[in-house]
């Protein structure tokens, strides 16, 4: 296994964050579908449940298969920014959420 670069540990970091965020808003979808059976709300718990599943297996291949993107740099830096702007929206969507 490639060991991994800094890069991709923050990477790997942000996308354990998103799993916890989206754990955060599966609680509150969760609860506010129990409560209101509304559409909208299991759409919010479906998307919930698709992103988490993505960044479970980002980890995965982060953890497990370093390999994959470690001859490029250029790689590196993409997969990072993608899990940061992962992230910053669903920070957005957690303080919207949680107020």
């Amino acid at each position: 296994m490639a060991q991994m670069t800094d890069l991709l540990t923050v990477a790997a970091a942000l996308s354990g964050l998103n799993v916890v965020l989206l754990l955060a808003l599966l609680a509150v979808w969760g609860r506010n579908y129990l409560t209101f059976r509304t559409p909208l709300t299991l759409g919010l718990i479906g998307f919930a449940v698709v992103l988490l599943v993505e960044n479970l297996v980002a980890l995965f291949f982060f953890f497990d298969m370093g390999m994959l993107y470690a001859g490029s740099t250029l790689a590196q830096s993409t997969v990072l920014a993608m899990r940061a702007l992962q992230f910053v929206a669903l920070v957005f969507l957690t303080v919207v959420t949680m107020r």
